[in-house]
């Protein structure tokens, strides 16, 4: 198997944040919808998804800076990131469902 270039790297992770900001904003449209008791817990709720979200972007932009040969060094921080983020969606999910 070859190694994942940092392009191919770059396309799968900028994929996968376009999906989970769909789902953020399917959160934000339920949050619209709820009561003002439910609504305080959707908006923390993404207020931290959001921030997650966003500490992974930095990392993606990160690899996107970074040289050839320093981009893997910098995957294991996005990787992190991502698996933070994952895990906050996943428990939102079940949260306000």
């Amino acid at each position: 198997m070859q190694p994942e270039t940092k392009q191919a790297y770059q396309e799968k992770v900028k994929a996968q944040l376009d999906k989970l900001n769909a789902q953020i904003d399917q959160i934000k449209a339920q949050a619209a919808e709820a009561k003002a008791d439910a609504e305080i817990d959707y908006r923390g709720t993404i207020e931290n998804l959001t921030s997650k979200r966003n500490a992974a972007q930095a990392k993606l932009d990160e690899i996107s800076k970074a040289s050839e040969d320093a981009w893997e060094d910098l995957k294991v921080g996005f990787e992190s990131a991502w698996n933070e983020l994952d895990a906050a969606f996943k428990n939102a999910m079940n949260k306000f469902q």
